[in-house]
């Protein structure tokens, strides 16, 4: 085992808390809290869990418009006749949506490229979804992008490598304001703070 429970740890036990590790912001200690409280919890409890997961997979795909996570293809956002055409919201993860969609502030459309450009993990452009992104700027009636990437280094780069792109297009870019603090994820952001981003947006 990656963490080394297979000696002390009953090995159901042990292989569970490794795959809890294996999950973003969860250490060996929360994969530990985690894997007794489900031992001793009510098997329907354990049931529920395993089957909401296993659903989860089976049922979700992404979007193929926008690449959201959805039940429905199109989506919820992008089959609503309410939703402003000429606006593009380009973010880096679904969760990004569901912060945005939270301020109240935005009534366009989005486009999630899922990750953001970063040599040193070696993600580069064609590892995201920008060629979707450039198809659908040529066929749809978009006036404004708003590039609402991640303040930090990642986020910064993936958005001067599409403002790059786009602009040529006759395509107003615009980003979000710095209401955000640097090196901070969009989907932790306070509905205010977000709002108020997208508000003060800026050309590129």
């Amino acid at each position: 085992m990656a963490i080394g429970y297979e000696h002390v740890t009953a090995e159901p036990v042990a292989r569970l808390i490794d795959e809890f590790n294996r999950l973003p912001g969860i250490g060996p200690k929360s994969a530990s809290r985690l894997a007794f409280y489900l031992l001793r919890a009510k098997p329907e409890q354990a049931q529920r869990l395993a089957a909401a997961i296993i659903e989860m997979k089976e049922k979700t795909v992404l979007c193929s418009r926008c690449f959201n996570i959805t039940v429905e293809d199109p989506c919820v956002i992008c089959r609503n006749p309410g939703r402003q055409v000429q606006q593009l919201c380009v973010v880096e993860e679904p969760l990004d949506v569901v912060a945005l969609e939270r301020t109240g502030e935005y009534k366009g459309l989005y486009h999630v490229l899922h990750g953001a450009i970063s040599p040193v993990e070696g993600i580069n452009p064609e590892d995201l979804k920008i060629r979707e992104l450039m198809d659908r700027l040529k066929v749809e009636p978009v006036e404004e992008v708003i590039i609402s990437t991640n303040p930090n280094l990642e986020g910064d780069a993936t958005a001067a490598y599409l403002a790059r792109e786009i602009i040529p297009l006759g395509v107003r870019v615009t980003r979000l304001a710095r209401g955000l603090p640097m090196g901070s994820d969009l989907e932790y952001a306070d509905e205010v703070t977000l709002g108020r981003a997208l508000q003060g947006r800026r050309d590129m």
